[in-house]
C-alpha cells in the first residue's frame, strides 16, 4: 500500500467546502469519486483541514493510501482528466506510511482579498470581496498587527460540530499583515492552526477597525466583527517539516 499527497487548487464557489457532505459537492467527496475510479475500490481521502462552503484554495494538501503502481506523475495526469478544470492537482508525491495531512502540518497561510475600487470587473467578483466604501487602512493595519502572537481565538470562531470536545482555541499567528496592491486590500496570515470562520472573522473585525468602530487598536477586541464573505479568502500554502 503506498501513501500519496497531492497539492490541489481550486475554485471554491461551486462547492460547499471541503468535507463531504451528502447530497452536496465537496471537494473531498469529488476527489473521492476520482481516485475510488483509479483504484477501483473507495478510497478515504484526509485533507489538512476544512475549508468553508465558497473558499478557495491555492495549495491545500490532502493524502490517501493506494494499491495501484501508477506513477505519480501518471496519477496527476489521469486525476486531472477526470476532475473538472475548477479543481487541479498541482503535485502528487509518495509519502510516508503514517502521513497525515492535517497532523503533520506546521504552519498554514491564508490570504484575503477585497477590492476597494468603486467599479469591481466581473472576472474579479467570485474572487474578491467588493468593498468600495471609506475605510482607514491605516488603523485596520495597526490592528492586523495584533492578531500575532499566541491568543485565545474563541471570540473569533463560529460554533464547530468539534467544540464538544473541548479543545483549546489557542492559537499561535506567525504573520498577521494588511496591505495595499493597486486597488486591492490584502489580508496575509501565517498561523499554527485556525479555527472555524476564523480568517473571515478577523477580515470583519478589521473592517470594523477601518470603520472606526474599534477604538482600542493595542489590544486583541473582545468581540469579532461581522464575518467577511467567504469568495475573498483562499488557502494559500500548507507547510510540513518533511514529506
Amino acid at each position: 500500500m503506498r501513501r500519496i499527497k497531492i497539492q490541489v487548487a481550486y475554485d471554491g464557489g461551486g462547492f460547499h467546502g471541503w468535507q463531504v457532505q451528502p447530497g452536496l459537492p465537496t471537494i473531498q467527496g469529488l476527489l473521492e469519486r476520482v481516485i475510488a475510479e483509479i483504484e477501483s475500490k473507495p478510497v478515504p481521502v484526509a485533507g489538512s483541514g476544512r475549508t468553508d462552503a465558497g473558499v478557495h484554495a491555492l495549495g491545500q494538501v490532502a493524502a490517501f493510501s493506494l494499491e495501484n503502481p501508477i506513477p505519480p506523475l501518471n496519477l496527476k495526469r489521469a486525476m486531472n482528466r477526470l476532475l473538472p478544470p475548477t479543481v487541479r492537482i498541482l503535485t502528487v508525491d509518495e509519502v510516508h506510511p503514517d502521513f497525515h495531512p492535517r497532523f503533520a502540518a506546521r504552519a498554514k497561510t491564508y490570504e484575503y482579498r477585497m477590492a476597494r475600487e468603486e467599479v469591481c470587473s466581473p472576472f474579479e467578483w467570485p474572487f474578491v470581496h467588493h468593498y468600495p466604501y471609506p475605510l482607514d487602512e491605516e488603523r485596520m493595519s495597526r490592528l492586523a498587527a495584533v492578531f500575532a502572537g499566541e491568543h485565545d481565538f474563541t471570540a473569533f470562531a463560529a460554533s464547530d460540530d468539534r467544540d464538544d470536545e473541548g479543545k483549546s482555541k489557542v492559537r499561535s499567528i506567525f504573520a498577521s499583515t494588511l496591505q495595499r496592491r493597486g486597488g486591492h486590500l490584502i489580508y496575509r496570515v501565517r498561523g499554527s492552526g485556525f479555527l472555524k470562520h476564523m480568517v473571515r472573522n478577523l477580515v470583519g473585525t478589521l473592517i470594523e477597525a477601518g470603520k472606526g468602530n474599534i477604538l482600542d487598536l493595542e489590544a486583541l477586541p473582545e468581540k469579532s466583527g461581522p464575518t467577511a464573505p467567504a469568495k475573498g479568502l483562499f488557502l494559500i500554502d500548507v507547510e510540513y517539516g518533511t514529506k
